[in-house]
């Protein structure tokens, strides 16, 4: 007798705790815990769900948030109304999100398209029910998107004066966040990461890395590396020259040559002569888009 309660009790116990893990009223929903995407190229996100005595006969409202919380921004939301073939977004909706998937065969998964650095971070599915009665169900875990590129150098700039010395900088962008190297003509300089980094997530794919002590005369590369690749932008400091007409020394002519490993073009990028007094060199960059 004891043991027929015992095994009753536990088979109720199991019961319920198997309705708490799939939802409520017999909700469940599956999604990836993880997602890794290439910067430029699309992403799905999948998103499925279960509850077909509802999900056949009512309207669905289906949304995608990124983030959890107050802080959650609404990237997608669409409505599938009962008898049409599709889930309609609105007028306002971003064209870089849609529906992959059809809600009335319970699949909400949400394609980005061109996905990008900042698109990184946890987005949540959620399925409202809207007729007599309003039911809905989200994800609590959420799926976390990793998108990853390649390194690039987005600017080499030389800062300082012949008094106080010039000094390199090399900003950078990837993911996984590239490793920094200063080349010189024949051996490798020790550069050191330099803020302030950008802020927020950005500073996760963002780097800057300086190299002190820049000489006329010289050349100084930097490379960037990660997993995905290398790229590496060379820069040319050459000697003052004699002016021409006017008294003084002349600053140094700096030339900038950007080089991806792979390119086929070495591409001229910069070059310019600053006229200051006392010799002073403020400060020459180069933009890459």
């Amino acid at each position: 007798m004891d043991a027929w309660w015992i095994c009753s009790t536990l088979s109720l116990l199991l019961a319920v705790i198997g309705v708490a893990l799939s939802g409520d009223d017999g909700w469940s929903m599956n999604v990836q815990s993880e997602v890794r995407a290439m910067e430029g190229y699309p992403v799905v996100l999948p998103c499925t769900f279960s509850h077909p005595q509802h999900s056949q006969h009512s309207s669905l409202q289906v949304l995608w948030r990124l983030g959890h919380g107050q802080s959650a921004t609404v990237l997608y939301r669409c409505t599938s109304r009962l008898g049409a073939p599709t889930c309609d977004p609105g007028p306002q909706q971003d064209q870089r999100y849609r529906l992959e998937g059809n809600p009335r065969e319970h699949d909400l998964s949400l394609r980005i398209n061109s996905a990008n650095l900042q698109d990184s971070g946890r987005y949540y599915c959620r399925v409202e029910v809207q007729g007599r009665e309003h039911i809905s169900f989200e994800d609590k875990m959420g799926t976390r998107l990793r998108v990853e590129a390649p390194p690039k150098i987005l600017a080499l700039s030389v800062e300082g004066s012949e008094q106080s010395g010039y000094r390199a900088l090399c900003r950078v962008q990837g993911s996984p966040l590239p490793d920094v190297q200063w080349l010189g003509p024949d051996d490798l300089l020790e550069g050191v990461a330099v803020g302030p980094l950008a802020q927020g997530s950005a500073a996760l794919y963002h780097t800057v890395s300086q190299l002190r002590d820049v000489e006329p005369g010289q050349q100084y590369t930097c490379s960037a590396s990660n997993p995905l690749g290398k790229e590496q932008a060379t820069l040319y400091v050459l000697p003052p020259q004699p002016p021409l007409y006017m008294s003084g020394a002349s600053p140094p002519l700096l030339l900038l040559l950007s080089v991806s490993l792979g390119a086929k073009v070495l591409l001229l990028v910069g070059m310019g002569v600053w006229m200051v007094q006392g010799g002073a060199l403020q400060g020459v960059s180069c933009w890459w888009k």
